[in-house]
């Protein structure tokens, strides 16, 4: 096997980082778990070349074009090229990336004379995908004459048109801001420039709609501003209940216009623009094709051809209960999804809420009319064998009844979770050629006191499909656990890691 090393640096020791204690004062079996933790803790490598940074949108903030939409949960461009050279992948070749998000990898990818592949639910990376892929494609006169026009907008006085919302947004934007986002929009919409001008208007208004509004994202929800007429509302019901008022509350200050958030935005890009076009070769970027789809990877994958691919690149949604129709639920309105859509979409995520239903029937039936039973029923089997994941899943439940999970959506989140990441490694497999390389990012978690190894569970899975563990590199800085379960488990430091696995 070659000697895969991302990184030349001090190697830290190791049993800083190897878990001892899966399960909060010896509460459950944790026999497989340790198993694992021995068996790939010879693989794991602990570096300091790469940080929480690296694996988040931190560094991209100010990378050209990687910073025109603010999606936190992607990792930077610098560790997508860092991935590329290391897994010796030139111009001309095809990276995968089933959890696209901000499109990181694809246009990375693109820059290189990389073709790519991609696959995500949100609406959000469709203009991402656009506004990005159109590089090449800005004329400066053009973009320079659309900001012209945005400093000269005046919204006249008998214009109300009034913002769609959900149960979720409902009261996100002061009266001026929605006027001025609804203006602002209709304007784009009937304006004659350009669709890519339009597309990328639209992209920095999608940038621009925290700021304008009440909410700020926040882990699993959106938190709300005191002025908000909803919270203000639900504060009243408090008092009138005998209850006592919100402890804490968010004043997010002077909100800005969407006007100033816009031109802001529009400035950054025209100068990413006029940087890349004057810098960067476009012949590379032309050769190239990026193959979108709208849809989810599992169901998307089972379709394609095997051995296309020569390495993946990714990060899915982690097993931490953030739900990202919640979080990105003001872009989602902006970008026409009404309450039924929404809900349809959270449906439609990687089992990481406690709201997600099994996929599992669905997934029978869609390989069952692609002809592929047999490759269900060989994925089925891994998951049901999987030692590991039997103990998780038991430990959970014992937990559950022992009243140390806050909510029993846990328990099903997990099972799906893993569940649906073994169909999605399984057909990577099938799609990677020989020799080619695969990444994930994800982060380790804990619930009710149990410690879930998601990178070593992950490569077991994958070793059990086929692929062969080559590395678990781990960030130096650890991640800690929620403030209920250290306060009555203590605090147990969880592994950030990219598992590297090769199809030999």
């Amino acid at each position: 096997m070659r000697d895969f090393k991302l990184f030349e640096d001090y190697l830290y020791p190791i049993d800083n980082w190897k878990i001892t204690s899966f399960s909060a004062d010896g509460f459950f079996c944790q026999e497989e778990r340790m198993k694992l933790e021995e068996k790939y803790i010879e693989i794991t490598e602990v570096t300091d070349k790469f940080n929480r940074q690296s694996v988040s949108y931190q560094l991209s903030k100010k990378d050209s074009i990687h910073r025109w939409l603010k999606y936190k949960e992607g990792f930077s461009a610098d560790l997508v090229k860092i991935l590329l050279n290391e897994f010796n992948i030139h111009a001309g070749a095809t990276i995968l990336d089933p959890f696209l998000g901000s499109g990181t990898t694809a246009l990375v990818a693109r820059l290189q004379g990389i073709n790519s592949i991609g696959f995500d639910i949100l609406p959000i990376t469709n203009v991402s995908i656009a506004v990005k892929s159109s590089i090449f494609q800005y004329r400066l006169e053009e973009l320079n004459n659309l900001i012209r026009d945005i400093e000269n907008i005046a919204i006249p006085l008998e214009f109300t048109l009034k913002a769609n919302y959900i149960s979720i947004t409902k009261d996100a934007y002061p009266d001026n801001r929605e006027i001025e986002l609804c203006f602002i929009t209709d304007w784009n919409e009937k304006s004659t420039y350009s669709n890519e001008i339009k597309n990328l208007v639209t992209l920095c208004i999608l940038n621009s709609l925290e700021r304008i509004s009440y909410s700020a994202k926040d882990g699993q929800y959106l938190r709300w501003d005191y002025r908000s007429p909803k919270i203000q509302d639900a504060e009243k019901k408090r008092l009138q209940a005998g209850k006592e008022p919100f402890a804490t509350k968010l004043d997010k200050g002077v909100l800005p216009s969407l006007k100033e958030c816009l031109l802001n935005e529009l400035k950054t890009v025209s100068t990413d623009i006029k940087d890349i076009q004057k810098n960067i070769d476009s012949t590379l970027f032309e050769q190239t094709e990026l193959e979108y789809i709208n849809g989810s990877a599992l169901y998307e994958l089972p379709k394609k051809a095997d051995n296309i691919i020569n390495g993946v690149i990714t990060s899915p949604p982690y097993c931490n209960r953030y739900d990202y129709t919640r979080t990105y639920a003001l872009e989602l309105v902006y970008l026409g999804k009404n309450e039924e859509e929404v809900k349809n979409l959270r449906q439609e995520l990687l089992s990481c809420t406690v709201e997600n239903k099994s996929k599992i029937e669905r997934l029978k039936d869609h390989y069952a009319l692609l002809g592929k039973e047999n490759d269900y029923n060989k994925v089925i089997s891994i998951i049901e064998n999987n030692k590991t994941l039997k103990e998780i899943n038991l430990a959970l439940e014992a937990r559950n009844k022992n009243g140390d999970i806050n909510n029993k959506g846990v328990l099903k989140m997990v099972n799906g979770y893993f569940s649906e990441l073994t169909f999605i490694y399984f057909e990577l497999f099938r799609l990677c050629r020989k020799g080619a390389y695969v990444a994930f990012v994800n982060d380790n978690v804990r619930y009710g006191g149990e410690v879930i190894p998601v990178d070593y569970l992950s490569t077991e899975l994958a070793e059990q499909i086929g692929f062969t563990p080559v590395k678990v590199y781990t960030l130096k800085q650890q991640k800690g656990n929620s403030s209920q379960q250290m306060k009555k488990f203590g605090r147990i430091p969880l592994r950030k890691s990219i598992t590297i696995w090769k199809k030999n």
